[in-house]
């Protein structure tokens, strides 16, 4: 059999959520046979649907012919010699592309990126910013995408469970490829591992339509092509060492387009996402002593946002926004679906009384 020409190796993560029937399965995202981590499935949301047979499906090839336009298949080529291959899609006039953060990792310190567009043609790239806690990163074409169609955007708010949904992108390194699915779940909370930091997908988009490594960063639209998420991790099977897989199961992951849109607008306005902070240290407890379960506090900042509600140093926060507390990343995930100035209400339990504290996030 003929060989292909080699391609870098595709980008979408591995981790393994940990409910029922799936424990033996495994997430993939930025690294190929990446880190396990746990999906949150209590925070997802379903919906009664009742509509007819032909609304379940979307005229794919229609979708392709108004989105491919404005896809690009990504390289990010390292200084070292790593390269990886992702996905991406013109955001903005001026040639602005969005994608993961993980796709284009390796062309840090004096790498190099190149997009390629559907007709072939390439261009390099520059990093206009990037986000590790959320896993946006928004590229500038040095060609300015000149004549090239911007994604519309879509709405993430309104989605229901069983509505039909299409995929795009380079899985395995192959251009515009289109598969197609429905959206299987919302509101999942997906923390992926990837190296020395964890990127946490909030509010997550499940869906069943197939996304390979490569297809990250990619666009997941509805039926009239707009943009309702952006695609970033998939669940895999591990083989009998625990390796994880590098193929889709139908169980797909994006970010949908309300948490990456006013990211994407901070990157390209201030290079950066300022995000708010709790300013506080914690880490997960179980009952003991007397001692309730929940999240001790380890160290509080002066002058943060704990400081100023009151919370001390050997506190147990035992609920974040009325949910019980089991995990820290509880509060990564307020700080990233919130603004400076919102309120977060927290149940603080301190000498063995319980007391709510409204803690007021600030950059």
């Amino acid at each position: 059999m003929r060989r292909g020409p080699a391609v870098p190796p595709p980008c979408l993560r591995a981790w393994a959520p940990a409910v029922g029937a799936l424990l033996a399965a495994g997430v993939v995202g930025g690294v190929l046979g990446g880190a396990i981590v746990h999906v949150t499935t209590g925070s997802s949301r379903a919906t009664s649907v009742s509509r007819a047979v032909s609304d379940l499906v979307c005229d794919a090839t229609s979708v392709a012919d108004t989105v491919l336009p404005s896809v690009v298949t990504i390289s990010a080529e390292g200084a070292d010699g790593s390269a990886g291959t992702g996905t991406g899609e013109i955001f903005a006039e001026g040639g602005y592309v969005l994608t993961n953060q993980h796709v284009i990792a390796d062309a840090g310190d004096g790498g190099r990126i190149v997009l390629v567009y559907t007709d072939g043609t390439r261009t390099t790239a520059t990093l206009v910013g990037e986000d590790v806690a959320t896993d946006l990163a928004v590229l500038r074409a040095d060609d300015g995408a000149e004549g090239r169609p911007v994604i519309a955007l879509g709405s993430s708010a309104d989605l229901e469970v069983g509505r039909p949904v299409v995929a795009l992108g380079a899985p395995m390194g192959l251009s515009s490829t289109v598969t197609t699915g429905v959206v299987s779940a919302l509101g999942r909370y997906v923390p992926v591992p990837n190296g020395s930091v964890v990127h946490h997908l909030v509010d997550a988009i499940q869906t069943d339509a197939a996304v390979n490594p490569g297809n990250s960063g990619g666009p997941l639209v509805d039926c009239d092509g707009a943009l309702i998420g952006v695609n970033a991790a998939i669940a895999t099977v591990p083989n009998a060492d625990g390796v994880s897989g590098g193929g889709s199961v139908g169980l797909g992951f994006a970010i949908p387009v309300g948490v990456a849109e006013p990211v994407a607008e901070q990157l390209m306005t201030t290079g950066s996402a300022n995000h708010p902070v709790v300013g506080l240290a914690a880490h997960a407890v179980t009952a003991a002593d007397g001692s309730p379960a929940g999240l001790l506090v380890s160290r509080v900042a002066s002058g943060g946002p704990a400081d100023a509600a009151g919370l001390r140093v050997g506190d147990v926060i035992t609920a974040v926004d009325g949910a019980v507390a089991t995990t820290a990343d509880q509060l990564v995930v307020a700080t990233l679906t919130r603004s400076a100035g919102d309120v977060l209400p927290l149940t603080v339990e301190r000498d063995g009384a319980s007391q709510d504290v409204d803690l007021v996030l600030a950059r």
